[in-house]
């Protein structure tokens, strides 16, 4: 962007491997990107893929001032390219999920005192406590994790007020961890920020404030009432609800822009600082859900987003605060296995073709006959059960399927398993439910027809390169007018359209009624069974 627009908006994405920024103006056509790639141009932290892998190969962190650094560097390459920095009225941001930064005691009074003609890492030496960071890739602390879920009386009673089970990667037990191994950082520590509230904070120059979003992924909120669950902080961790802060809605509009911006790049002082929130819920905003929506990301894992208003948390998947709308809720479920199976599937029944895969989805009845493939490849997360099974309508055990009732097979099992998963979640198909699809497969679109009838709903496409920015840059132009009453739908009404690629074919739902009985009763069975088998292998040894 080298001519100046009115005004834009601004999103940031503080991911794993790289920073990126996106612009946006009024009707919010895309009008700057740019982006850091930690790897390649900070290659003094010498990490790979953003982060330091440590030799438990458990923990996992990355360092904080590379996120600082980087800070300096795309600013500066927007400088570069001409971006007009006085035409933005407010930025927002997303950070990757789970990570965690620790400022030193008197960190803030750093802030006061920046130097504009100096780059802000110079500023910014010494002041974390904890200098790597613990983030989402790190599983070192399921003793934290077990302690938590015991003295609560359960993972379900946990995720009853945190709207997930002990999660090794989750804030809370890291924060846990940092005070059992690091007393002496965490008692000189006086503020702990998210990746998010830590990057939002930079802009701010003063400790933001946690989103209600974000802070609900740490296994510390209470996400009905929106506040410190305190049974959980006081097993964390002393102190502990001074050094978080009062937690905020997403479309909170924290501050101004710190006068240190102003003065090296130009912004406006009256450029709007809005809560940076989760990469996680940034996409959310970026793809636009809606009430009833669901959002099936089909890559090498495949994701669920959901937005619900009635959430019932449970031992799988994540209830998050929702980032665009504060009476309701976004859940998020994984699947590992994905495209790697559909891709092992493809290659052994339709010759490495993806057009003969599509060709078997055609020429195969809608139901497979009544037979179900369930196909977990690698040891799946929900449920947590591993092999390839197949079951006749009879539901007995099968050794083979033809080729087109085995790609068949495949696709309907991995569809009806994310409509049942999401279903425990809360979630309910009501009028204009839309299904959102992205990733590799939603360019297949025999595959997203089989989508949309197991769902019984009409599928869109929707372009989500840099959705976490954008949607945050979306964020952005909502959180100056949220005050107002003024929806998220209506403050992004200008956005992009999603393309409609399929409708739910007749007879779908008198189909895949019963067929989803059976899927949920036989992977239950599965489950039970992977188990006792664990069970057993445990006393075993």
């Amino acid at each position: 962007m080298s001519a100046s627009v009115a005004s834009c908006y601004l999103g940031f994405d503080f991911s794993t491997q790289q920073l990126k920024v996106v612009a946006v103006d009024e009707l919010l056509n895309v009008i700057h990107q740019n982006h850091v790639h930690f790897d390649s141009e900070l290659p003094e932290f010498r990490t790979k893929d953003g982060a330091h892998i440590h030799s438990d190969q458990l923990t996992v962190t990355s360092p904080v001032m590379m996120w600082v650094k980087a800070l300096d560097i795309i600013l500066e390459k927007m400088k570069k390219d001409g971006f007009d920095f006085s035409s933005v009225k407010a930025l927002s941001g997303c950070g990757q999920q789970h990570g965690s930064v620790y400022w030193k005691k008197g960190a803030c009074q750093v802030f006061e005192s920046l130097d504009p003609g100096k780059p802000l890492h110079e500023h910014l030496q010494g002041v974390f406590t904890v200098p790597d960071s613990p983030i989402w890739m790190d599983s070192s602390t399921t003793d934290q994790c077990q302690k938590l879920e015991l003295a609560m009386g359960g993972a379900q009673k946990l995720s009853d007020i945190t709207g997930s089970r002990a999660y090794e990667r989750f804030t809370g037990n890291q924060i846990a961890k940092i005070y059992k191994t690091y007393p002496d950082e965490y008692k000189k520590t006086e503020r702990i920020s998210l990746v998010s509230s830590f990057a939002a904070s930079l802009f701010l120059g003063k400790y933001a404030k946690i989103d209600y979003s974000d802070g609900s992924g740490m296994n510390l909120m209470d996400i009905f009432r929106k506040q410190w669950a305190l049974p959980c902080l006081g097993l964390t961790a002393p102190e502990l609800k001074d050094k978080l802060g009062i937690p905020v809605p997403s479309a909170a509009v924290q501050g101004p822009i710190s006068p240190y911006y102003v003065s090296r790049y130009g912004f406006s002082s009256n450029c709007k600082v809005v809560s940076f929130t989760g990469d996680n819920p940034g996409s959310l905003a970026g793809m636009r859900l809606q009430e009833g929506d669901i959002a099936v990301s089909l890559g090498t894992s495949d994701t669920v987003f959901l937005w619900i208003k009635e959430p019932k948390p449970a031992n799988e998947g994540h209830i998050f605060c929702n980032p665009v709308d504060c009476q309701a809720y976004m859940a998020l479920i994984c699947f590992k296995n994905g495209s790697l199976t559909r891709q092992r599937v493809r290659n052994e029944c339709a010759g490495g073709s993806w057009d003969a895969f599509s060709e078997a989805l055609c020429c195969t009845p809608m139901g497979n006959n009544g037979n179900i493939g369930i196909h977990f490849d690698v040891m799946e997360i929900t449920p947590s059960a591993i092999g390839v099974y197949r079951f006749n309508k009879e539901n007995e055990k099968v050794n083979r399927f033809s080729d087109e009732t085995e790609i068949r097979a495949l696709v309907e099992g991995q569809f009806m398993a994310k409509r049942l998963h999401a279903e425990k979640l809360g979630y309910k198909i009501i009028p204009g439910t839309r299904v959102l699809a992205t990733g590799g497969a939603s360019s297949n679109n025999d595959v997203l027809q089989v989508l949309s009838d197991v769902f019984c709903a009409p599928v869109y496409t929707i372009d989500t390169t840099n959705s976490a920015c954008l949607g945050c840059a979306f964020r952005a132009k909502h959180g100056i007018v949220a005050e107002t009453g003024v929806s998220f739908a209506e403050a992004v009404r200008h956005a992009q359209e999603p393309k409609l690629v399929a409708i739910p074919s007749p007879g779908a739902e008198k189909i895949f009624e019963p067929l989803l009985k059976r899927y949920a009763e036989l992977e239950k069975k599965l489950f039970e069974n992977s188990v006792s088998e664990r069970k057993e292998e445990t006393g075993a040894k």
